[in-house]
């Protein structure tokens, strides 16, 4: 009886404000009018009835009264655009103007039952109606907002509706519960915090309970989200709050840090996932912004690969030290177009007066480099144009070589014709001991800047930076995740042991040029990189943190699955950063110095004539072999794997078989 009882009131609920948000505007804005009229006229006999403590029944001249608060109200009310508001979206703003309204007409009204002195109208009732009136007036506003609001949330609890608890009762946590009560999408339970004097007290009305509180609460309350309000927490600590959370069935999300954070307001929009970055990143070791912005404010820095991960994210970083110009380089037009975009809407928020030139150019094309360092004569070059997806310059190793190794010749030689002060190489930790042909050609590129370096006759300062993946890259491993658990699974790993170091792209673009900044000339630096991470166990987390579960032998209900496909030509199960010796520690704690060794130049040359020779052939065999005779590190796991040369000996064996089908027909 009761559960009908109350279906059949949320059926009139909702058929009342189906209706209700059916009426016009102007009917709308006549309903409201009406209203406050008759509130108008009903606070002053109650008014009369509580100052008399009768039942009051007017006479004579207190008509007055009852026709002067209307006419008093309407002007007031209009003029302060009460009946211009959209009241199921009014807010505290709302409620400050109609506080404002009744005071002038508070005021307004007072003042003429003071001016007319009747015997029959206590002045009292100048006072008293008027505070009446506001509760009337702010009341029925809220009643409308409250009623037209929440008249959706009868469906949302049946099933829709995500249980919340907010972890973190600081202000952020405050502030975001005002924008979730505006919210269809959550259903606040309490908050979660950290200090055991808030726990057992309300906040907002809501109840603030301890993490071991909120595990039990999990199942109880059918709790599906918890969200960590704290934008200045250090990664260490979300990582703790994260572990302590996983193996429950919810969806951990989280606020953006402070300096996100538009105006430092939050909103539901600011709201996200936590992500396998906010995870692996590690607390930033600062840069030494004095030493960064005496070699870059004020000059002109060229970045190429601008367009890529790395090299946009340089140029953003690049912003900070206020240079003159930066000169963004990328064949792809798109990405081109992307970074310059984006630097010029934060140039629009910083006014900092850099001038940015977006340049289409092939950096293997010489000529072209070269105008480009002489006209706008750059203090600084920040080399970042590669291709680097280890499986594609495999299957493609001609012109994967031509464009790494020689994009980079030709940029450094530019560099030194044209007396560049500084020209920075960002490299890869696969250039270590590399089994793949990116690997080699990137270790090939550091070999040709540190014999460039040993030249004496050169003014500019060579340098390379290398260091291994980089959270969120295109084409690393986590992109591919994120896909893949977006659209079921399942998720696919070459090998159950294999591991990568990681870093975030903010920090590794740092360090880039914190590490430009300190060289001497043909340095090769290491950034510390961490602790290596298992690529099995990242998966597994990244599922967890989508509130799902792995389907394996031990849970045949999961929802993910992990399939391994084996290792791909040229790849190896783990990275190295270092060929030989210790490296040396710097001025900073995650940027060390290594000594590696190279071909003089009069000797490379040679070698880079013939490789450039094969390149031209396309002979993938030849390239491998000097490869390896100039790289002697190089091990390549195959000696063919490009796709072309494949093809062309496939044809090559099918051809007899062909002609001897012919002959015979």
């Amino acid at each position: 009886m009761i559960e009908k009882l109350a279906t059949y009131l949320l059926s009139v609920f909702s058929t009342m404000k189906r209706n209700t948000l059916l009426l016009s505007r102007n009917e709308k804005r006549l309903v409201a009018v009406v209203f406050d009229i008759s509130s108008a006229i009903l606070t002053v006999w109650m008014a009369f009835a509580i100052l008399l403590q009768q039942w009051h029944h007017p006479e004579g001249i207190q008509w007055m009264i009852y026709l002067l608060a209307p006419a008093i109200m309407l002007p007031v009310f209009t003029s302060n655009g009460l009946y211009r508001a959209v009241y199921r979206y009014s807010g505290f703003t709302a409620f400050i103007t109609v506080l404002k309204a009744v005071l002038f007409y508070g005021a307004a009204f007072l003042c003429i039952v003071l001016l007319a002195k009747i015997p029959q109208i206590p002045i009292s009732v100048g006072i008293l109606q008027p505070m009446m009136f506001l509760i009337s007036t702010g009341g029925s506003r809220a009643l409308v907002r409250f009623f037209l609001h929440s008249a959706n949330l009868p469906s949302m609890r049946q099933g829709s509706l995500n249980r919340l608890l907010i972890y973190g009762a600081g202000a952020a946590g405050v502030e975001i519960v005002n924008a979730i009560h505006r919210s269809a999408k959550f259903d606040l339970a309490g908050f979660i915090d950290d200090d055991e004097e808030l726990h057992g007290r309300t906040i907002n009305g809501m109840p603030v309970f301890s993490a071991e509180q909120a595990k039990d609460l999990i199942n109880k309350e059918m709790i599906t989200n918890i969200l960590l309000a704290m934008p200045s927490v250090s990664r260490v600590r979300r990582k703790e709050i994260v572990e302590t959370f996983r193996k429950y069935p919810v969806c951990i999300q989280m606020l953006p840090g402070v300096e996100e954070l538009a105006d430092g307001r939050v909103t539901i929009s600011d709201i996200k996932p936590v992500e396998i970055e906010d995870l692996l990143g590690r607390d930033p070791v600062p840069a030494d912004h004095v030493l960064v912005e005496s070699a870059i404010a004020g000059k002109v820095v060229m970045v190429t690969g601008a367009g890529g991960s790395i090299g946009s994210e340089i140029c953003r970083q690049l912003l900070l030290a206020k240079p003159s110009k930066i000169l963004l380089i990328d064949q792809a037009e798109h990405n081109l177009y992307t970074i310059h975009s984006d630097l010029e809407q934060r140039l629009s928020k910083h006014n900092s007066g850099t001038l940015l030139f977006p340049l289409l150019c092939d950096v293997t094309d010489e000529r072209h480099v070269d105008d480009i360092c002489r006209v706008f004569e750059p203090a600084v070059i920040y080399h970042a144009a590669a291709y680097k997806h280890v499986p594609m310059v495999e299957h493609n190793p001609g012109e994967g070589v031509r464009n790494n190794v020689y994009g980079t010749l030709s940029v450094a030689k530019a560099a030194r014709k044209n007396r560049i002060s500084s020209f920075v190489l960002v490299s890869t930790d696969k250039a270590v001991r590399p089994t793949n042909v990116m690997g080699a050609s990137k270790r090939l590129c550091e070999m040709i800047l540190q014999a460039f370096a040993e030249d004496m006759g050169s003014s500019t300062c060579y340098s390379m930076v290398r260091f291994g993946n980089v959270l969120g890259s295109s084409g690393s491993v986590v992109p591919l995740f994120r896909r893949q658990i977006r659209e079921g699974g399942p998720l696919t790993i070459t090998h159950k042991e294999i591991t990568r170091y990681f870093m975030t792209i903010p920090e590794a673009a740092q360090l880039v040029i914190q590490a430009g900044v300190m060289a001497t000339g043909g340095d090769v630096y290491l950034l510390d990189m961490g602790e290596p991470v298992n690529i099995v166990d990242l998966a597994r987390n990244m599922v967890k943190l989508s509130g799902l579960t792995i389907r394996d032998k031990q849970n045949a209900e999961g929802d993910i699955e992990i399939h391994f496909t084996g290792l791909r030509p040229g790849e190896k199960l783990y990275e190295e950063l270092l060929l030989s010796n210790e490296p040396q520690p710097t001025i900073h704690p995650r940027i060390f110095k290594a000594n590696e060794h190279f071909i003089p130049w009069l000797q490379l040359k040679t070698e880079l004539a013939h490789l450039s020779t094969a390149i031209s052939l396309n002979d993938s065999k030849s390239i491998k072999r000097l490869l390896k005779k100039i790289v002697s590190e190089y091990q390549p796991i195959s000696s063919t794997t490009d796709y072309l040369t494949i093809e062309e000996e496939n044809m090559i064996n099918v051809a007899p078989y062909t002609e001897l089908l012919i002959s015979k027909n």
